[in-house]
């Protein structure tokens, strides 16, 4: 029947963006179709990814151009996910994540789900006197990818924000480590290495800023992102920890832009997505859905004077 929208239920514009960007992926809805179904009415109300299926499908079936999530966003205020409160897409987004697989009762489905959206790293701290090194993998849900760099200076594209991110560090003065063979605080290098990407990329442009006063304010500056991402021809050897085989697999297609508008105060959340079957883009407006083009995708570069 085409795109659905959401309707907005009170503030949800955020909520709204990511559940179409979940639905919208077909690797995803494929887990959520073979979930267990809760037993009875009350573990029903309460179940998220079971309060999912149910919108998936009235979505699905329904003619109308939009439906209301409010039962969801119910079940989902039983978990402090309340309404008419702006939320940041990241954390949320997190929210939802923690949320759908605490109450995947399926093992299968949960190592499903990890595969499909979780990064894993491996974090290496190196003593600058002894050479004395610690490794430690670690998960991540997203790539927070700062768009400043130390010196507060712009990063010009999202290249330039993966290799930032992905750079060693020297920590001297007061970040010095304490290094047990050493007995005594030194200079460390801190670096991460890429382990292994998942089968769908989230990557978090850190566009709210936070000031020494404790004010918080939005950089809207302008930032490119490309269709394709090949992490290859971006990060070097010693930024990745992985075999031929696993690498050969960081390629990217661009899928959907979760864009926010306005200020850190006051502001809009809609999703650019592109359809995986018929390889056509959508803005998601809440209830409004309208195909689009590359070039209203490139809108949400930045610049905090720019409309939709």
């Amino acid at each position: 029947t085409g795109a659905i929208g959401l309707y907005n239920v009170g503030q949800s514009c955020c909520l709204n963006s990511l559940l179409q960007v979940f639905f919208m992926n077909r690797h995803f809805t494929g887990i959520l179709r073979r979930i267990t179904v809760p037993r009875y009415a009350a573990q029903k109300r309460r179940n998220v990814p079971y309060q999912m299926l149910l919108l998936l499908e009235e979505m699905q079936c329904g003619k109308q151009k939009a439906v209301s999530p409010i039962d969801l966003a119910c079940c989902l205020s039983a978990y402090r996910v309340r309404l008419f409160v702006q939320y940041d897409a990241a954390q949320l987004f997190l929210t939802l994540w923690n949320l759908i697989m605490r109450q995947m009762k399926k093992p299968e489905l949960t190592a499903e789900l990890n595969y499909l959206y979780t990064i894993c790293v491996q974090e290496h701290l190196a003593c600058q006197q002894c050479y004395s090194e610690t490794k430690r993998n670690s998960s991540m849900l997203t790539l927070p990818l700062p768009v400043l760099d130390s010196s507060s200076q712009v990063l010009k594209t999202l290249e330039d924000c993966l290799q930032y991110f992905f750079r060693p560090e020297e920590l001297t003065d007061h970040n010095m480590c304490f290094c047990e063979q050493c007995g005594r605080k030194t200079p460390f290098l801190q670096s991460m290495k890429l382990v292994h990407l998942p089968q769908t990329l989230t990557i978090h442009l850190k566009r709210f800023c936070f000031e020494k006063s404790s004010y918080i304010h939005k950089l809207s500056h302008y930032l490119p992102f490309p269709q394709d991402l090949d992490f290859n021809a971006v990060l070097t050897e010693n930024q990745c920890q992985a075999d031929d085989n696993e690498k050969a697999a960081w390629q990217y297609e661009l899928f959907a832009v979760v864009a926010h508008s306005g200020s850190t105060s006051c502001g809009h959340y809609c999703a650019y997505i592109r359809s995986l079957t018929e390889c056509k883009w959508y803005c998601f407006n809440d209830s409004e859905v309208c195909q689009v083009s590359w070039d209203d995708v490139k809108c949400t570069y930045g610049h905090s004077n720019l409309h939709w």
